[in-house]
């Protein structure tokens, strides 16, 4: 299952979440989201992953990546 790793103010992983609303992708069904607030799990396996400790974030299998807009035409793609 697709994990999205985000934070709760961060406005680009709002823009990728409301983005995968607008598809009728379903959080558990679609994909599972994960806190990277700092200093979280989720924000270590997105720098042990990546690199960087930026989200959003996400993980697809061996597909691993950050920006907004290309997490959402992965979404797309992937889905449509």
């Amino acid at each position: 299952m697709i994990e999205l790793y985000v934070t709760p103010t961060c406005p680009f992983c709002i823009k990728v979440l409301k983005a995968a609303e607008q598809m009728g992708l379903a959080e558990g069904e679609h994909y599972q989201l994960v806190d990277a607030s700092p200093g979280s799990q989720g924000r270590l396996t997105v720098r042990n992953t990546g690199g960087k400790e930026m989200v959003p974030f996400l993980i697809d299998g061996t597909v691993s990546m950050y920006e907004s807009d290309d997490i959402i035409a992965y979404l797309k793609s992937r889905f449509r």
